[in-house]
């Protein structure tokens, strides 16, 4: 209690809402550290993004792939919550809760409450993002064609549809009015499609997701913010961002950790620990500036050991050197507390690992990341000798071999935050935890 004159004013001390995201440009392995995260949290959430984001789990010898439920959902007893960022498509998140039913028996329908502002994902979404990248030919932004553009374009443009018009009477009204704009936009940029081929699929979708806890998201978690912790989980990465990250080759949401506070309807001062996932060495899919991409026969082999190919397209990854000016500079923008360090285990066998210390930038070195997406960025590197040893089964880092505790540390002195959890394999077991 605090004493204030003669009154006593209860003190409340409030749970905090803990954030883990993607620090590079997406694929970094969020879906596994939630998973294992979760064990601490009883309460998970998405705060933006969609279909286009998969998080791979692996769990009891096999692998799953969530796009919009959070990945708390293999954990009993854990709340996971479709934040009003999140952009959901009906007929996706059907056919995901419908698997993850078939392959586990999990009482999903106990795990999962949506909100009622999120935003709807309707099939003319798809279309009119289709219609869009064949537009733009060669200039094309590489988006995965799952609607998200459109649907936070609609959003932004006060026209789109969220879960809460669903319950209302004339929905299909709503519906219909919307989809008679898009076919307006797709015609105009002479697309050939049937646009109604999926109207009853999505319909049928649309009841099957009113048979979920529908709420309202910002009192719910702010409720729950009382007496309990949370994580809320990002989709995607930072280099993503639509402000920060590499514009225009970016998403259509917040991928920072401020997004949070928007896409779950928390204040800032609730925000607790920033955990900060990045991969031993970095991958990209799609178009954009991607400083350290390899070229050569390391790069290949990168993408072999790694199995980088989107875990949602299939599409293969870039892959490169780990870039420490990039990952500095996420970490100042999301106010990072924690490092997590995913995919170790990829590096074994290479004789010579380098990292990226700092750029130069039309002649001139810099550690500063560019604005420009166009500038032309040469990465100057610092080279460490290699490793041949099988991490998988280490479990602390005195058990790491002398080279790979060598390059944790120059990482950690270099951005200046602690490397909390390694990543040595890809089941939840294998994890080191400081």
């Amino acid at each position: 209690m605090w004493v204030v004159g003669t009154k006593l004013i209860p003190l409340y001390i409030m749970s905090k809402l803990d954030v883990v995201l993607g620090l590079q440009w997406g694929d970094e392995g969020k879906g596994k550290i939630v998973d294992v995260l979760t064990r601490q949290y009883p309460v998970v959430a998405r705060f933006q993004g969609g279909p286009n984001a998969g998080h791979s789990i692996h769990y009891e010898g096999r692998s799953f792939v969530l796009r919009s439920i959070p990945s708390g959902v293999l954990r009993e007893g854990t709340v996971n919550i479709v934040g009003n960022g999140v952009v959901l498509d009906p007929i996706a998140f059907k056919g995901e809760c419908e698997e993850l039913i078939n392959k586990t028996g999990a009482p999903i329908r106990e795990r999962i409450v949506v909100s009622r502002r999120a935003h709807l994902i309707l099939p003319t979404h798809r279309l009119l993002d289709a219609a869009n990248e064949a537009a733009l030919g060669k200039a094309k932004i590489g988006s995965t064609l799952k609607g998200i553009g459109p649907a936070y374009n609609d959003k932004t443009g006060r026209k789109g549809l969220r879960v809460c018009d669903a319950l209302a009477e004339d929905f299909k009204d709503r519906y219909k009015t919307l989809q008679d704009r898009h076919i307006q936009q797709i015609e105009r940029l002479g697309f050939q499609c049937d646009p109604h081929a999926q109207d009853q699929e999505w319909f049928e979708a649309v009841e099957y997701l009113k048979t979920f806890p529908i709420v309202d998201c910002e009192y719910y978690v702010n409720e729950r913010l009382k007496d309990t912790d949370m994580l809320a989980e990002g989709a995607q990465g930072t280099m993503l961002d639509v402000d920060y990250g590499t514009f225009p080759f970016v998403t259509s949401s917040s991928t920072m950790c401020g997004g949070a506070c928007i896409g779950l309807g928390v204040a800032p001062q609730k925000i607790g620990k920033v955990w900060g996932v990045f991969k031993a060495y970095c991958t990209r899919v799609g178009n954009g500036p991607f400083p350290t991409e390899l070229f050569d026969e390391t790069g290949e082999k990168l993408r072999a050991l790694g199995h980088e190919f989107g875990a949602v397209t299939g599409r293969p990854r870039r892959c490169g050197w780990l870039d420490l000016v990039q990952l500095r500079y996420s970490v100042m923008i999301n106010g990072v507390t924690d490092l997590i360090m995913m995919k170790s285990d990829v590096l074994s066998g290479f004789d010579t690992i380098k990292l990226c210390t700092s750029y130069m930038v039309n002649g001139v070195e810099t550690d500063v990341y560019p604005a420009d997406s166009a500038a032309e960025v040469v990465p100057v590197y610092t080279e460490f000798p290699g490793w041949t040893e099988d991490i998988t089964v280490c479990r602390t880092r005195a058990s790491l071999p002398k080279s790979l505790a060598e390059y944790i540390a120059f990482i950690e002195k270099y951005i200046g935050v602690p490397v909390k959890i390694v990543s040595v394999g890809p089941d939840r077991d294998e994890t080191i935890f400081e």
